[in-house]
């Protein structure tokens, strides 16, 4: 069984990769992909952490943190769907939605 402490350890590097991604990229899919991978962190986390507890409530939660994501997915999806319309661009610095 691999140690509690190799698991944080990469769901803390996964988490740094994801917020470097947001921090470095304009491009609004890889932000997108980037929190993502900051919330599988998280999920990775609490999965290490409920097993090593022997408590089952924080598989359950990441079971609901799947399914949220799942519709946050959709949903931006569809916003950077709409915004590539509109814009014709997926760089952030370059849409200005709320300048007329």
């Amino acid at each position: 069984m691999i140690p509690t402490t190799y698991i944080l350890l990469l769901s803390a590097i996964i988490f740094t990769i994801g917020a470097v991604g947001v921090l470095a990229r304009r491009n609004a899919l890889i932000i997108f992909m980037s929190i993502e991978m900051m919330l599988n962190s998280v999920n990775l986390t609490l999965v290490a952490l409920a097993n090593q507890w022997g408590n089952l409530t924080g598989q359950v939660f990441v079971f609901i943190v799947i399914a949220v994501a799942a519709v946050e997915v959709a949903v931006g999806l569809a916003i950077i769907m709409a915004i590539v319309r509109h814009k014709d661009t997926t760089n952030i610095d370059e849409v200005h939605l709320l300048k007329g």
